[in-house]
């Protein structure tokens, strides 16, 4: 194998509304990280969000799930270089950490000289242990909107064939939201009526996604997770509240505070347009000052490993 490999990765948003900890949609905005094996010792530099804030030691979540990697692999380089360029917001329900840990672990998986490819079914169980929920790490792993499960033996997931129909718009706060927090904020047990009403919205979310997106709307209706949690984000409940009434499919984007809009394809849009500006526009139009808007389509490839020259252009 490769002394070094670059891994790019993408962004992803949670949930869906009502598939709590169970779903996950892969969108087109990217980290990419390059780890080259050295005689020894640590470097690692960050570029692009995060720069200047993440540690550059062995505290990067990086660098905490590529040492977890090699120990599953009974695997450890002599000396690590790690270099990233980041444009996935973080602390904003767009799956950062998810990225971060999916990276670290297919860099080690794509380095080490005693594996001939991906175990893709075993970085899942293990990127899963590291996150502690498979939700966003399935979707960034396998691209596309994925379905999530836990066995006895570890996590599973599924990828669904997203309709070309659906575009997904990420509104962006200025704020972040710790994802600990927000769990906290949830009850400890829920209605049966509650239950049942998310149970029969996320199974008629995996049809709207796949063929029928103009049911995405009823679809993405929410009853155990969002309400529970407006305290810590009461603008980003007060947003999903404004774009439903006006009939966009909103949710609130992972733990937040970031929102997800599902919306539709315009007949007079091409198909593969990166940015309509007609759906950007009627989103936009009911978003707060201060909110950015992140046109994006569904990325239905997930995170790739490629080997590279160490220290040529991450672009």
């Amino acid at each position: 194998m490769s002394s070094a490999v670059r891994v790019r990765v993408p962004a992803t948003s949670a949930n869906l509304g009502p598939a709590f900890d169970c779903a996950g949609l892969a969108l087109t905005l990217h980290d990419v990280v390059e780890f080259t094996v050295t005689d020894g010792g640590l470097t690692v530099e960050v570029s692009g969000v995060g720069a200047g804030e993440l540690p550059t030691d062995e505290r990067h979540l990086v660098v905490r799930a590529f040492r977890a990697a090699c120990e599953e692999l009974g695997w450890t380089p002599a000396g690590l270089s790690v270099r990233a360029e980041n444009a996935i917001p973080q602390g904003r329900g767009m799956g950062s950490s998810a990225a971060a840990v999916v990276a670290g672990v297919l860099g080690a998986w794509g380095l080490c000289p005693h594996v001939e490819t991906v175990d893709l079914d075993a970085v899942l169980r293990l990127v899963d242990r590291i996150e502690g929920h498979p939700d966003n790490v399935a979707a960034c792993l396998l691209g596309g909107a994925t379905l999530s499960w836990t066995t006895p033996q570890g996590a599973r997931a599924d990828r669904l064939p997203v309709s070309e129909e659906v575009l997904p718009v990420v509104l962006v706060p200025a704020e972040t939201l710790s994802t600990h927090l927000a769990r906290t904020l949830l009850p400890a047990a829920v209605p049966h009526d509650d239950a049942a009403y998310n149970a029969a919205r996320a199974a008629l979310l995996v049809h709207a996604l796949i063929a029928e997106p103009g049911l995405l709307l009823e679809a993405t209706d929410d009853r155990l997770h969002q309400r529970q949690r407006a305290a810590a984000m009461p603008g980003t409940l007060a947003l999903v509240d404004r774009l439903r009434a006006a009939g966009h499919a909103a949710v609130v984007s992972g733990a937040g505070p970031s929102v997800l809009v599902l919306t539709r394809r315009h007949p007079d849009d091409a198909v593969g347009d990166p940015a309509s500006a007609r759906r950007v526009r009627e989103v936009s139009s009911l978003t707060p000052d201060g909110w950015r808007a992140y046109p994006l389509q569904v990325d239905h490839g997930g995170a790739r490993v490629s080997r590279v020259t160490p220290g040529v252009s991450l672009a």
